[in-house]
């Protein structure tokens, strides 16, 4: 999810502020300051503490201004609110945190998938097994990424769970998140990439057990390898 135009910028400046601590719990911003301060007009200060107040970041009260709220009252699923945080201080608990939910949630999504993918979401997954082996041998990390997040969103949509299907952004973002901070390897290594053919087999082939033991290994395999780069 991007942001375009002022209200963009605007939120590239707040929001990794607020994600990182900086701008503290309690702390109390104005309209007109922030008109001020970074040279906007008041329509585009409300756009994006319109946004953020939908992230639950700030909360807007008449006559006492925009007020960051407690890290507990944040949506920690939006995709955003995970990049200012990956961007921040905190980053290697979130993404031990999210690499905890993956492990949680998608060996469970593998399964159903195998149960409930349609012909369409076979032929996908397939053909996103075969675009992660080209780009992985290239050492194309840039489409190695874009062809990763696709299939694990596709997993998950193919799950039939619609609580599942939603967390794709937020899976999305974890990926681009180890990537653009360089904690993936200079090229994927050949087992992950085999694992991921593996649950496109067994998905197309109906065998859950056998989707959930593949996808199981490679989140699994992923959070390893995440806390051997953290230490």
């Amino acid at each position: 999810m991007e942001i375009q135009g002022l209200p963009g910028k605007l939120l590239a400046e707040l929001g990794p502020s607020i994600a990182s601590g900086e701008l503290a719990e309690g702390a109390v911003l104005r309209i007109e300051e922030l008109e001020e301060r970074f040279g906007v007009s008041r329509t585009v200060v409300r756009e994006a503490v319109r946004i953020l107040e939908s992230m639950r970041l700030v909360a807007s009260r008449r006559r006492v201004g925009i007020t960051v709220q407690p890290r507990r009252d944040w949506d920690v699923f939006d995709p955003l609110v995970i990049r200012w945080r990956l961007a921040g201080a905190d980053r290697a608990a979130q993404l031990r945190s999210l690499g905890s939910l993956r492990v949680a949630v998608e060996p469970a999504a593998a399964a159903l998938a195998a149960q409930h993918a349609t012909a369409d979401q076979c032929r996908e997954l397939s053909a996103l097994a075969v675009e992660l082996t080209v780009t992985a041998r290239a050492a194309d990390l840039t489409a190695f990424l874009r062809h990763d997040i696709d299939f694990h969103a596709t997993v998950l949509r193919a799950s039939g769970n619609e609580m599942f299907a939603h967390l794709g952004d937020t899976v999305g973002a974890v990926l681009t998140g180890r990537t653009e901070h360089n904690l993936m390897p200079h090229q994927p290594r050949a087992y992950a990439v085999q694992l991921h053919r593996e649950v496109a087999e067994a998905v197309c082939a109906g065998d859950a057990e056998r989707a959930e033991r593949a996808m199981r290994t490679i989140v699994t395999g992923a959070l390893e390898e995440l806390a051997a780069e953290l230490g």
